[in-house]
Parts: structure tokens; sequence; C-alpha cells
């Protein structure tokens, strides 16, 4: 990218590329401290656009002595809606309207939308029968496949950023990559979630480009490579939740307090079948190649809740943390009687760089809450 044009302004001109789903599109902002050139989101481009659109007009009407009520007509009319505004807009389908069909078809029309403009689609491992330190695991507190969708720019036609994570057996794992690797899909991370489960369960990180039909139809594909429940007709079944773990049927009330856990965590969460998930988004803001990512498209602390009886419960999830953050957790966790299950990292070119740090205890539930708190407390969390 060292090589992209630069314009006349000198700072954003648009590029395009016809190379499948890894094809980046869009504007490429050349310049600054380093001199290096990086792409960026249309959300990000238009007001640098705009403004150095509306500086250059608003210069040469100057010179031209043009009240300035006839300047800020022109200069809407030039610029267009990206110069105007922001209306509001119609709220968008629960499965994303007639824009997102040709996705829903391919992946079974169970694929929700999220905030942030997400679809967001859930295959929970309902296959698998999983314990854990003397734990039977719900297919909704860590065993759900979810992956997701998002629009690169206007438009039905425009290209997607798809991000996801499979839950997949050790000998289910190459094929998938195999299927995967083949159509584009690329992968940015394999690893565990917990420890000491039976049978081993491994996690597959997945995140691609382009053409969001063709990369749904490499997703199904890749995923028919395993023993995945796959939907074949529209339902509420698989949805995904916001603490990104796959819905479960409907079960009995939770044997929780979740209201106590909503007040001590700071954030209310939800019942999904038999599990209470919560969801908490980051303060800043976080990109990849200079594109947006939405909360919802699994950049946000997951902390999952599934009752063991006698107000006890098991806790599992991953924390969302920048680097400075990762030891303080991992210390508010150890000296409340949670375990650190692994310590990775989900995405390769995010930013600002992140690392997941998954947990688990079995415990009094009041009180691993307070210790979900005191990690909680010790990150850039934004709390509704």
């Amino acid at each position: 990218m060292g090589g992209a044009p630069r314009c006349a302004l000198g700072r954003a001109v648009p590029q395009s590329s016809a190379a499948g789903p890894r094809a980046r599109r869009g504007w490429y902002r050349s310049g600054g401290r380093n001199g290096r050139t990086r792409l960026l989101g249309d959300t990000e481009a238009q007001p640098i656009l705009a403004s150095h659109m509306f500086s250059l007009m608003r210069s040469t009407l100057a010179l031209l002595r043009v009240p300035a009520t006839t300047m800020l007509i022109v200069a809407l009319t030039l610029l267009g809606p990206q110069a105007a505004p922001a209306q509001n807009a119609p709220a968008a389908p629960a499965n994303g309207g007639p824009g997102w069909a040709a996705v829903q078809q391919v992946l079974g029309g169970k694929g929700t939308m999220q905030p942030g403009e997400v679809l967001r689609f859930g295959f929970p491992r309902t296959d698998l029968h999983v314990t854990a330190a003397g734990v039977q695991i719900e297919p909704g507190f860590a065993l759900g496949s979810w992956i997701a969708f998002k629009r690169m720019g206007q438009g039905a036609d425009a290209e997607a950023m798809v991000m996801g994570d499979l839950v997949l057996t050790e000998d289910e794992l190459n094929p998938v990559m195999l299927a995967l690797q083949r159509g584009g899909v690329e992968q940015t991370a394999v690893h565990n979630h917990v420890l000491n489960e039976s049978p081993r369960v491994m996690y597959m990180h997945v995140s691609a480009r382009g053409d969001p039909v063709k990369i749904a139809q490499t997703i199904r594909t890749a995923l028919g490579a395993s023993k995945t429940p796959l939907p074949t007709s529209a339902g509420r079944e698989g949805e995904k939740g916001e603490a990104g773990r796959a819905a479960t049927p409907a079960a009995s009330p939770l044997d929780l307090d979740t209201a106590a856990i909503a007040r001590t965590l700071g954030v209310a969460g939800r019942a999904n079948g038999a599990i209470y998930q919560i969801s908490v988004p980051r303060s800043e803001r976080i990109t990849d190649h200079g594109m947006e990512v939405p909360p919802s498209m699994g950049l946000a602390t997951a902390i999952n809740f599934q009752p063991t009886g006698g107000g006890k419960a098991a806790i599992t999830g991953d924390f969302v943390m920048t680097a400075a953050e990762v030891n303080p957790v991992i210390r508010a966790l150890r000296e409340n009687g949670i375990q650190v299950t692994a310590l990775h990292s989900h995405m390769l070119e995010e930013s600002p760089r992140l690392f997941f740090m998954h947990f688990w205890a079995n415990d009094d539930a009041a009180t691993l809450a307070k210790g979900l708190r005191a990690a909680l407390d010790r990150t850039a969390s934004k709390r509704r």
C-alpha cells in the first residue's frame, strides 16, 4: 500500500480491487508521522474527504466574495448526503431485510441483526456432550459457533467484513480449516477456551472480506465437514446472544438471582435458555484494516453463568483487554478464586491491539459476581 496515490488534498483517494474475498475497497490515507498508507473504512474516510472538500470550496468562494449562506448551499449540493445531518432511518428488520436475503438462504435463515448493523448467525453444538470439572456444559454456555457479517459500504451489493468463532472437535479441525482456506476464509486463531473438558474442544476464529454470499457458501461447506447441526429453514433456535454464545431452546427459569448479579456487575444481562449472559463492550473505538468493528462482532467482554444448584453457578467467558490490562485482570480473577484457562489473541490486525482471557469457576454465584466485577473494574469497559 506504500505506493498508493495521493490526491491534491494530501489525504484520501479511492482504491478498488477485484482480488476476491481479500479485496480492499474504500479509501486509502497516506502521510502522517510515519509516512505509511492505510485503508480507511467508509465511515472513517467520509468525514475526512468532506472536510477537505469543504475547506477547498470555502477558500475558493471566499475569494469570490460569495455570501456564507450561498457557500453552505453549494457545499451541501456538491457533497450530497454525506455532508447533510444524519436522519433517523427506519430500523432494519430482525432478519436484515432483502439486502441479506441471499446470505440468510445459504446459512438457513436464522441470522438476526445486532447493534452496529451486524447480521449474526449462531450454530450451537447441540450434538456434543461435553463435561468440564464435573459440569455438563450447555451449548449456550461455551459450545456456540457463530458467524457475523457487516457491510463495508452502502447498498445491498457492497462487500462485507466477516468474523466468527467455530467450535470444533480435534478431528474436525483440519478438514474445516482446509475447506475455509479453499474458499478464501482465513484463520486468525486456533486454541482452547476451557481446561480438562471431555471430549476435547477447540475454537477456530475466522475472518474474511468480500462477497458475503460467497463467504457464506464457503462457511456452509466448511461446517459440513464437521458434525455441526445446520439449520434448513428459518427459525429462532440458532440465534446468538449479546455475549457471543449461541441460544438454545427455552429451558426452565434460571435458578439464579440474576438481578443481584446485574447490580454487582453494573451491567444487566439476559437469559438465554438455561444460561445468564452478560456482554460488556469496551469504551474505545476498535478497527480492523481501518474498518470499525462493533462489539457485536465478538469484541465485548462475555460473561456466562450456568446454574449448578443451591445458588452456585459455573462461569466462563472472556475478558477483552489491552496489553496494559492483562495482568491486573489476572490478579483480580485469581484473588477471587477464578481460574484463568486461556490467554491469546482472536484477531491479527486490530487497533488497538487486544487480548482475550478466558476464565472458569464453579462456586456461589454472588461471590463470583464480585470477583468478576473486580476484574471488569481493571478494564476500560463501557457500563450501561
